[in-house]
Order: C-alpha cells, then structure tokens, then sequence
C-alpha cells in the first residue's frame, strides 16, 4: 500500500481516497435524499455519478505501470467477496469499481502493441450487442436479476431503492483503454472525456427511449477509438504500432 501511495503521489491519493469516500457517502444517503423526477434522476446519474465514479479511475491511472496492481486488484477482489458476505452494499460497491479498475489496468499487459488494442476496440462493440440483445448478459439481466446487481457496479438514483448498473466487462475495459492512451501515447485526457460523455449518453438514450438496457461497451470503445483517429491513422499509415 505503501508503494502505490508513492507512486500516486500525496495530493492524487488523497483526492482518490475523498472522492471514493464521497461516493460511499452518497451510497449510504442516496434513498434518504429528496425523490426527484425521472429527467432529473438521468441528468443527475448521467452528469454527477458516471463523472465521478470514472474520475477514480483517472485518478488510480498511474497504478497501472506498476506492479502493485495486479496484487492489489486480486487483494481488493477478495475484499469485494467479503464486503458482500458481511452485507455491507456500500462498501461492496465502491470495493468493486476498485478492483475492476486495477484488474482492467492489468489487462493491458496482454496487450503488448497498439495494433491488438485498436483490434479489441473494434470487435468489443458487436461482441457486446450480440450479448446484451440475446447472449449472456441478456440471460443475466433477464433470468438472474439478483446475480447481475451483485456483480454490477450500481449508481443509486436519490430518495429510491433502486440503480442504473454498468456490468463489469465495462469498468474493466474503461481501465484498460485509459492505460492504453497513456501508455502508447495517445489523447488521454480526450479518452477519458470521450469514454465517459458516451456512458452518460448511452444511459439518457436508455431512459428516453424506455430500453430495457443498452450495450455499454461500444460507448468505451468509440470513446477510445474517435479523439485517437487521426493518431490512429498515421501510426497504421507508417506502420509504428508498438
């Protein structure tokens, strides 16, 4: 822990540190807030939550050179296990956009060049489409209701018993494809932006149109792939892809 606290830095761990404990605040008090009106629930999930949740991930960024993330994404696996044996919901959840995190960050270790990034990129979306319309996740989502929200990463809406869920597969890929711009030199900040703007919208188009859920992944992915394009392009172009 020590070593990680180095590699951050004072001031991004200790904003790291707030604004997971402002996300476990808001967890803990999310059903005792005022109960707003369904627009405002989107806008609120859409324009606070996601940013905030996903700021985290920017903020861990540069665990993922290191070697203290693979041992502290297994070791905070372990306590999203027991958070959720105890029954602590709250913690389970920030516990799981934890671990999620690091281990996304760890993925990209299989991924030594740029080329292989750009090719799951690609593919992700449509993997991702064919599940949620009539794969696993559409199973999941459908048949096992109870098994998804135990999985999933859940952004409370106020003064309600109830979430938007992002799944697991789309924490983990924001991390990678993070890692990815950062490592290979790519837009990061942009990557960020562009990631996250596409999970807010993807969550509005979902409410506006009254969708049992969309894919979220072609959002992480076109958000990966579009402020990268022209980068992208040359290096294909020259063929300089490690």
């Amino acid at each position: 822990m020590g070593g990680a606290a180095a590699v951050l830095g004072r001031r991004r761990g200790a904003a790291l540190l707030g604004l997971l404990a402002a996300l476990a605040l808001y967890d803990a008090c999310a059903q005792r807030l005022p109960d707003l009106s369904e627009p405002w629930d989107v806008a609120f999930v859409a324009g606070v939550l996601i940013p905030a949740a996903f700021a985290a991930v920017w903020l861990a960024l540069p665990l993922a050179e290191t070697r203290a993330a693979l041992p502290l994404g297994l070791a905070l696996t372990a306590l999203a296990v027991a958070l959720s044996l105890a029954g602590l919901g709250v913690l389970f959840n920030i516990a799981k956009l934890a671990a999620l995190t690091l281990l996304g960050f760890c993925f990209l270790e299989l991924f030594q060049v740029l080329s292989w990034v750009v090719l799951i990129a690609v593919l992700i979306p449509w993997v991702d489409a064919i599940s949620v319309w009539r794969g696993p996740t559409d199973y999941v989502v459908s048949e096992q209701p109870g098994l998804f929200d135990r999985i999933s990463l859940a952004f409370p809406i106020p003064g309600e018993d109830s979430s938007a869920n992002l799944g697991p597969p789309d924490v983990l890929f924001f991390a990678l494809f993070l890692a990815a711009a950062a490592r290979f030199g790519l837009r990061t900040g942009w990557t960020w932006l562009g990631m996250t703007a596409l999970l807010s919208l993807t969550l509005v188009l979902t409410a506006s149109f009254d969708f049992a859920g969309l894919p979220a992944l072609p959002a992480v992915c076109i958000g990966f792939l579009l402020p990268n394009a022209d980068l992208l392009w040359r290096r294909l172009r020259d063929r300089r892809w490690s």
